[in-house]
């Protein structure tokens, strides 16, 4: 038999140029492999709570923009032209909230509710200020309450895990609709790719342990954990079986439509400035998905305050000018804030007729 010549590898070396000692690798390994996190170990937590930082870095972000652009902004102007482009935008905006008022309520009939779509959607509306208020999460809780209550805005009442179901169902719906548009500005870098995953959450696999999760964590934050664990209530009740079962394509194309109507909005402040040629228009609705998305998602900022800016601005601001970026952001925001009021407004006005009609 032939033997052959075993090899001699050469010993690792530290940086300093010393030999690392034999089997010292080998022992690293078993201690790696053994050690574990202890089971009350926990990170510090940061005052306040990570989504209280996250708003303000976005304000200061954006705060600091206004500081280094003012000046250029100070000289951007609009012509009369410009200002009935706000105002159509406005319109657009006030149109977009009662789709996604109806979106709501399709979400809810999906969930096998039957709810009375005039009266949720007036829910919708008279509720959607809340959500400037601290903590962003006032107006959902208003809808939960409202989702429950005898004489509410659905046929029969629904049980607490069922209503918050559907509250959570329909911005997350939003969400993923917002960032499947993301793909149509071709590969950016691999994020449209990225834009379709989302839509794997859908399905019932991926949705029912995703709905779980989120339903605990909001009845914490809304202090309805007690209340739900007391009526011992399963966190999916039982007559979503037959809803999860499929895919909740209806209420995705319902939320598509108003994310579509919130960029038409958008569209027109960037009409009124004239930038239009700035950028194809694919790639601004790319970029406002991905803003108005990060804006929604991230905990504890109220209407998405300064995320949705400063996100656009870092994603816009290398192939457009920041300045007037930064002025089609604020009258974007001016022009949503706006149409919020003035829905409001009108369902108050609603019911100030409602009872003079019936005096």
């Amino acid at each position: 038999m032939i033997k052959l010549p075993r090899l001699q590898l050469p010993r690792p070396k530290l940086p300093g140029g010393a030999f690392v000692p034999p089997g010292f690798l080998a022992r690293l390994q078993r201690l790696l492999r053994g050690w574990r996190w202890p089971q009350d170990f926990r990170l510090p937590s940061l005052p306040g709570g990570i989504s209280l930082w996250i708003t303000l870095l976005s304000l200061g972000f954006l705060l600091a923009a206004l500081f280094g652009h003012g000046r250029a902004m100070l000289q951007l102007s609009l012509d009369p032209q410009g200002w009935l482009w706000l105002v159509l935008g406005v319109g657009i905006s006030l149109l977009s909230l009662l789709a996604n008022g109806l979106g709501l309520a399709v979400v809810l009939r999906w969930l096998d509710l039957r709810p009375r779509w005039l009266e949720l959607t007036q829910l919708y509306l008279a509720t959607n200020l809340r959500k400037y208020l601290p903590g962003g999460i006032w107006h959902l809780s208003a809808r939960v309450q409202r989702l429950r209550t005898p004489e509410g805005v659905l046929q029969t009442p629904a049980p607490l895990g069922l209503a918050l179901v559907g509250v959570l169902l329909d911005p997350l719906l939003a969400a993923v609709a917002a960032l499947s548009l993301t793909t149509l500005a071709r590969w950016q870098g691999g994020l449209a790719l990225l834009g379709l995953l989302p839509l794997l959450l859908l399905w019932p696999r991926w949705l029912t342990p995703l709905l779980r999760r989120l339903e605990l964590r909001q009845a914490r934050r809304l202090q309805l954990d007690g209340e739900l664990a007391a009526q011992g209530q399963d966190p999916l009740p039982p007559t979503l079986s037959r809803s999860l079962g499929g895919y909740p394509l209806l209420p995705l194309l319902v939320q598509l439509a108003f994310v579509l109507l919130r960029f038409a909005g958008f569209a027109c402040c960037v009409l009124a400035f004239d930038l239009q040629a700035s950028l194809s228009w694919p790639a601004w609705l790319a970029g406002f998905a991905l803003a108005w998305t990060a804006g929604l998602l991230v905990p504890g900022a109220p209407g998405g305050l300064g995320v949705f800016e400063a996100t656009l601005l870092l994603r816009l601001g290398s192939v457009i000018p920041e300045a007037p970026l930064l002025a089609i952001a604020l009258s974007y925001r001016l022009v949503v804030t706006l149409a919020d009021l003035l829905a409001a407004a009108l369902v108050q006005l609603d019911g100030w007729i409602d009872q003079r009609v019936e005096a």
